[in-house]
């Protein structure tokens, strides 16, 4: 008897399906940061916050001037989860104080520096700033998709960092050949 291997989706896109009736994914494209047997950690990034880093920055450092580009470089709300904490994807060109390389040259910093650096005009060139995560407890997210919750997509990095973020979910259903406005929650379980 062959044993079954489960398939876990780190370094790939979750698109919500229309039905999703959950507030805080209804409508988003979650990078999967992690997802091994004991749960998955991801970042949305399609949900562009009303603040900037300037916003922010404002608040880790009052005294420090800032520049006038960081109210152009929006925060996206990663997730339901520790909504304070702050996690930038950015090519893994440059390592800060808590850089982690994920795969496809792309990297996971949670420290402050990389604000400051970004802030600068030192930092990534690209990237994608966000408070908070989602997070899946052990089985969670397998169940979710059984459900037809979700629709698996390859990581690209063009829509994570050159496709607007209104545009990235759309993106990623193409990537796949898939028109959400034509998908129903009445879609069959295999």
């Amino acid at each position: 008897m062959k044993k079954h291997t489960p398939t876990y989706l780190k370094h790939q896109f979750l698109i919500a399906m229309p039905h999703m009736a959950d507030p805080n994914f209804a409508h988003t494209l979650t990078y999967i940061v992690e997802h091994t047997a004991n749960g998955a950690m991801g970042l949305v990034i399609n949900r562009p916050m009303e603040l900037s880093l300037a916003d922010i920055l404002e608040q880790l450092r009052p005294d420090a001037p800032t520049s006038p580009l960081c109210s152009h470089v929006p925060i996206y709300g990663g997730g339901p989860v520790m909504v304070d904490r702050g996690f930038v994807l950015h090519p893994a060109t440059m390592n800060f104080d808590a850089t982690v390389e994920l795969q496809d040259g792309l990297a996971l910093t949670t420290s402050v520096d990389i604000l400051s650096s970004i802030a600068d005009g030192h930092g990534p060139q690209r990237s994608l700033i966000c408070l908070g995560y989602a997070g899946w407890d052990a089985g969670q997210l397998e169940a979710e998709l059984v459900d037809n919750a979700w629709l698996t997509c390859p990581y690209s990095t063009d829509i994570l960092f050159a496709t607007s973020s209104e545009l990235r979910l759309d993106a990623a259903a193409k990537h796949l050949g898939v028109n959400l406005n034509l998908l129903t929650s009445q879609a069959g379980h295999s």
